[in-house]
């Protein structure tokens, strides 16, 4: 499942088994390709995992939390706990593999 969520939301989903929170910013264009990835891998992942999308600009709290200094980043967390952590573009089979991996 991919979802655009709010600090709220965030917190009350990400302890619930593999999470891959993507922090963006609606201005970066990396961000923007990334987003075309992410719907393929949700396609690809199916139940194994829920994607957040997470306005960078909208959501400063969670950006502090996580220590997130640039965009698009990714973090992996399972159950709560961060697995793994991606800055940059990525491409879907490295982001499958780190799914799968995990899962």
């Amino acid at each position: 499942m991919l979802k655009e969520v709010t600090q709220e939301e965030f917190r009350q989903e990400a302890d619930k088994g593999l999470v891959l929170a993507d922090f963006f910013s609606t201005t970066c264009g990396p961000c923007k390709m990334l987003a075309f990835v992410l719907n393929d891998v949700d396609k690809a992942c199916g139940d194994k995992v829920t994607i957040m999308k997470i306005d960078f600009d909208k959501n400063k709290e969670l950006v502090e939390e996580y220590g997130v200094s640039g965009y698009p980043t990714l973090i992996l967390l399972k159950d709560g706990v961060e697995k793994k952590r991606m800055t940059g573009l990525q491409q879907k089979p490295a982001l499958i593999k780190m799914i799968e991996e995990e899962a």
